[in-house]
């Protein structure tokens, strides 16, 4: 059994890549179950504003829910398990 991967500068880009996919799938999934409950006749919404940035040519945002805090500590425990 090898030891944990440790956060080194060598791992940085694996541990962004992670977490960012985490966070990514997890808003996804928690938008997923928000819809399924409003179809159920149980609307509920627990996101903030969009969040991002526009630099003219290209724009970014993103909702931030709860979700997004969850697939973000899996990716970390992920990258930790690895």
């Amino acid at each position: 059994m090898k030891p944990p991967m440790k956060l080194i500068k060598k791992h940085v880009g694996a541990f962004l890549l992670l977490v960012l996919l985490g966070i990514f799938i997890g808003t996804l999934a928690w938008d997923i179950i928000e819809r399924i409950f409003a179809q159920a006749g149980l609307p509920f919404s627990l996101e903030t504003g969009p969040i991002g940035f526009d630099i003219g040519v290209l724009s970014v945002y993103m909702k931030i829910n709860p979700g997004s805090f969850l697939g973000a500590a899996g990716g970390i425990l992920l990258f930790r398990s690895l």
